[in-house]
């Protein structure tokens, strides 16, 4: 039997998704448009990379991005969705996902991944060729990520790769130049990434003992918070060289202050056996990634 479809409990926007008929409710479920957070994530480092390229006035070029991040995060979350169903049917959290629950069956899952697909080429076309080849070029790293937790103790470091592709993205959008700049802002992505989703992963650590799968924040233990001040540190440090190298100026390095602040405001506080705390902690990297922006934006702008 299929279990009846609800509002998860996490769910930013319940009201506007309990008005969808029950139907479109999990689409929209499936695909993730009633958490808004993980967009914010994925576009977050696409506008680091415009703005620290100089791009402050490419308004156009940044809602493409935004577009594409929204478009392409729910056909990321619905395809893991389609390869993780026998996972998620036993973890707590997940077990009402939409084709776990057999709500929704796999074959219309993968229309919607084609729906979803669509608007990302549509968003493609809107750049540069070589931005387009770099876009391509993490196709396979999506793939196969919804792998990697049955293969490897930390999965986080790979989805860091995938889900801050944007960040070269968005600088090739604008400049083949001063890669290195580029290189440094992507390896800040993704510790900031590593980071972040281990807090995300406490969640399910008892889950995932459970059914055997890896996680960082499984692997890391009671140093979780240790692990997390780790990985957000080495994050600063890669931004602040990427602003170095573009700008030697230490005054140019107090941009980032603001993130490296709030960074370590969540590594302090982050209780990891506490559902709401660690939920408020993860969400809070929208604001996180908006300080950098804010930060890329000054540096950039020099």
């Amino acid at each position: 039997m299929s279990a009846p479809s609800a509002v998860v409990p996490d769910s930013q926007h319940k009201g506007l998704v309990a008005m969808l008929p029950p139907r479109l409710r999990d689409f929209a479920q499936l695909a993730r448009l009633d958490r808004p957070i993980g967009w914010w994530l994925l576009f977050w480092p696409c506008a680091w990379g415009v703005l620290l390229a100089g791009g402050q006035g490419e308004w156009a070029l940044l809602g493409w991005l935004l577009l594409g991040s929204i478009a392409m995060r729910g056909a990321g979350c619905v395809y893991n969705d389609i390869v993780d169903a026998d996972i998620d049917a036993q973890v707590a959290r997940t077990a009402s996902r939409p084709v776990a629950s057999g709500r929704v069956g796999r074959r219309a899952a993968w229309a919607w991944v084609a729906v979803l697909c669509l608007i990302g080429l549509v968003v493609l076309l809107q750049l540069r060729w070589q931005a387009q080849a770099v876009a391509l070029g993490s196709l396979a790293l999506v793939a196969a990520y919804p792998f990697m937790k049955r293969f490897t103790p930390f999965p986080q470091a790979w989805l860091g790769l995938v889900f801050t592709w944007g960040a070269p993205v968005g600088w090739i959008a604008l400049t083949g130049e001063r890669l290195e700049v580029m290189a440094l802002l992507y390896a800040g992505a993704w510790a900031w990434c590593v980071g972040y989703d281990t807090i995300y992963a406490c969640q399910d650590r008892e889950d995932d003992a459970l059914v055997g799968v890896g996680s960082s924040a499984l692997t890391l233990g009671r140093h979780v918070r240790a692990g997390v001040a780790v990985f957000y540190a080495l994050a600063i440090a890669a931004w602040g060289g990427a602003v170095w190298l573009l700008r030697p100026d230490w005054l140019a390095l107090l941009a980032l202050l603001p993130a490296a602040l709030h960074l370590g405001w969540q590594a302090l506080t982050l209780r990891a056996d506490d559902g709401d705390n660690v939920l408020a902690r993860f969400r809070s990297n929208r604001t996180a990634g908006l300080l950098v922006a804010l930060a890329c934006w000054v540096v950039g702008n020099a």
